[in-house]
């Protein structure tokens, strides 16, 4: 038997042989110790166990291992330091600075580190796999994600989870579906066509899912089209178990199950039952679950089904075979480099009149963005405890449940330090950016300034705008006004406005950039290291431009019902600005360096299903560099939309060419009609390109008519 063969065979046996004692406990995962969320042991986890966000009781008489869960997008989470005083993991950068390196290969290596650091601590279940798409740049938590495009996303992430898996750690994907939204995110109502959801978010998971096999798809906070994702039939039942045939399990996010129901609309595990108690005053899910099973509204096969799902899992991917007894060492060093590598190719850079890479520069002022101390992350659920611990952390604080965890929290990589490090021969000075006129002063007596400008971004908040916090703009413009070769360096983890960009010579967006991400900057600043990130995100002149001007639910207290209505669709991003023929402040795509390149010879094969684009690409500039080309539908039999097709990011000395061959999902040319996949018969014409919106050539394919898949 192949492995998934003898995963389904062992998990029937096993669940066979169970008590339904032991199987209500697998459906059940218990909240750690965290101030403020459980400061209390739960009595299912042993004295003395290692926590972090979830834990289910084993079957030690039947081989079932303990379920033992950690956040871990951007690496092994401690929330608290509770029971893991001192316990630091590598803090990797956030997942949209991974989206823009449009590397795979580093999605894989990241996730393969974080597996191996889990399994050093004992967890076997990592809460990664943050698929959400950016569809509005306000949201609070677009840094735990990849990108606004479902393939990107898709690529990425289904590459993250089978790092992740390969060593033998379980992977969920999350959050299922449209949690693209912050503010009352427990009761707020994502509404949206069914079919422009399959095309767009949908898609995302489907394809990821497909690449990759998650052992657990994670559910949402909030309701899709009225039906809480947690017990949402059609999106659960109809749409993940039936037609994808998904085999894993499905778990709730932390207090995001409301009702035993669920069970009969596709949930299979309630996670962190003690947000569920606090929000609800009661159990709602085991508890009255085990009572309806005695009451005959329970079948026997649905809770079977539940424990044959996890038992799968557990099985596939292997936690089960784990050996006590042995230790994992953990190659602190090499995973700092990876974290240092996809923080230098995913930084992008924005514009650039020729002022970087910083040559010949005497004197230099550094300024704001607290770079002295380190960099900004991220917060919420997905802050990591950097090696060596943070170099600050600031309160911040806010409304909900979520405003205790709203903090600065800065990791140990001091940009200026890397640059004093890099430059020796200039002289680097420092300003804290708190007051314009002061940063002025500095700025005035330098030949160039670095103006750092951060914005703390996380769980449980949205943005009401897209400008920088404390008045940083102003530093820039004061700084621009007496300092020609002015320098911005944005750390965030979203499009931000930017008013004063034609009065700098460059920016560059760094985003979280994670425990190497202050030496990764100061390399792409000195020229040591040449930027070839790509945006994973479009940004816009203003909200204007976005399908939401007015975001629903902004300012209202805590538990206030919001519904948002997601009428652009499946044109997110880059597509809506096509859709509206609007000009962008920098297109989904973009993204500059220290060399150039050019395409050509394009050419398209048709062979039955399979459609492939091939082409030649060439360093037409004097030192080597990275680009990465991207293949976008652009009309398809007169019906005008854009759709990214492929991409490939390659490595190329001055002069040197590669040819790269995309093959195209069928999936990324159709509509989804009647419940299947539509391809019309006719002309679908195509660009190869820089970016979405920098085509570069043309080529079209004649596909028949086609419909496949459900």
């Amino acid at each position: 038997m192949d492995a998934n063969t003898a995963a389904d065979a062992r998990a029937r046996e096993i669940e066979q042989r169970m008590t339904d004692d032991e199987r209500f406990s697998l459906l059940v995962s218990a909240m750690g110790q965290i101030p403020g969320f459980a400061p209390d042991r739960d009595p299912r986890i042993p004295e003395g166990t290692p926590m972090s966000a979830g834990y289910t009781p084993g079957v030690a008489r039947l081989g079932i291992p303990a379920l033992r869960m950690s956040d871990a997008s951007m690496g092994v989470t401690n929330p608290g330091y509770v029971n893991r005083e001192g316990d630091t993991a590598t803090a990797f950068p956030a997942s949209i600075l991974l989206g823009a390196s449009f590397n795979p290969k580093l999605a894989r290596a990241g996730g393969r580190a974080l597996a191996l650091e889990a399994r050093s601590r004992g967890f076997n279940v990592q809460l990664a796999g943050g698929i959400n798409l950016a569809r509005d740049p306000r949201n609070g938590r677009n840094f735990e994600y990849f990108s606004e495009d479902p393939y990107l996303s898709a690529v990425m992430c289904s590459e993250q989870i089978n790092g992740i898996q390969g060593e033998g750690v379980i992977s969920t994907i999350k959050h299922y579906t449209l949690n693209c939204n912050e503010v009352n995110r427990h009761w707020l109502d994502a509404v949206i066509d069914p079919a422009a959801h399959r095309e767009s978010d949908l898609l995302a998971f489907e394809i990821a899912i497909e690449r990759s096999q998650p052992g657990s798809v994670m559910s949402g906070y909030n309701k899709i089209n009225g039906a809480y994702a947690s017990g949402n039939h059609h999106l659960l039942n109809g749409v993940l178990k039936e037609t994808w045939g998904y085999q894993g399990w499905v778990m709730s996010d932390w207090g995001a199950t409301a009702e035993w129901e669920y069970a009969l609309h596709g949930l299979d595990q309630e996670s962190g039952l003690q947000l569920d108690r606090t929000m609800r005053g009661a159990s709602p899910f085991v508890e009255p679950l085990r009572e309806a099973y005695e009451m005959g509204k329970l079948p026997k096969e649905r809770l079977s089904d539940m424990v044959r799902r996890i038992l799968r899992s557990i099985f596939a991917v292997g936690i089960d075979a784990w050996d006590p007894s042995s230790t994992l060492d953990i190659n602190a060093a090499a995973h700092h480099a990876i974290a240092l590598e996809q923080a230098r190719q995913g930084i992008v850079l924005l514009r650039n009149d020729g002022t970087l890479p910083l040559k010949g520069i005497k004197r230099l002022a550094v300024i704001g963005g607290h770079a002295a101390t380190g960099v900004p992350s991220g917060t919420g659920s997905a802050t990591v405890v950097p090696q060596g611990g943070y170099a600050a952390v600031i309160d911040i604080g806010g409304a909900g449940p979520m405003g205790q965890a709203r903090k600065l929290f800065l990791l140990p990589s001091s940009p200026l330090a890397e640059l004093r490090r890099l430059m020796p021969g200039t002289a680097i000075e420092f300003d804290p950016g708190i007051n314009p006129a002061e940063a002025a002063l500095l700025a005035k007596r330098c030949d160039a300034a670095v103006v750092f400008g951060i914005r703390v971004e996380g769980e449980g908040f949205d943005f009401p705008d897209l400008s920088l916090p404390w008045g940083q703009d102003a530093v820039i413009e004061a700084v621009a006004d007496v300092n020609a070769a002015t320098i911005v360096v944005l750390e965030t983890g979203n499009p931000v406005a930017i008013p004063w960009l034609d009065r700098v010579r460059a920016v560059l967006q760094a985003w979280y950039p994670g425990q190497a991400g202050g030496q990764a900057i100061a390399e792409v600043l000195a020229g040591q290291v040449n930027p070839s990130g790509r945006l994973p995100v479009t940004f816009p002149t203003g909200l204007a431009q976005t399908p939401r001007p007015d975001l629903p639910g902004l300012g209202t207290p805590w538990g206030t019902p919001t519904t948002i209505h997601y009428n652009e669709g499946a044109e997110i991003g880059y597509r809506w600005f096509a859709k509206t023929g609007e000009r962008p402040l920098f297109p989904f795509g973009h993204g500059l360096g220290y060399t150039s390149f050019d395409y050509s010879d394009l050419t398209t094969i048709t062979d039955g299903d399979t459609i492939t684009a091939i082409f030649t690409v060439i360093n037409t500039g004097e030192r080597a560099g990275a680009d990465v080309p991207q293949l976008y539908l652009t009309e398809a039999v007169g019906d005008k939309r854009l759709r990214l097709l492929g991409f490939q990011r390659l490595e190329l000395a001055p002069g040197e060419s590669g040819t790269v061959k995309l093959i195209v999902d069928p999936r990324l040319f159709s509509r989804y009609q009647g419940k299947a996949w539509r391809i019309e018969s006719g002309i679908h014409r195509m660009v190869l390109g820089r970016s979405s919106g920098d085509p570069v050539l043309t080529a079209e394919v004649i596909l028949p008519e086609r419909t496949f898949g459900r």
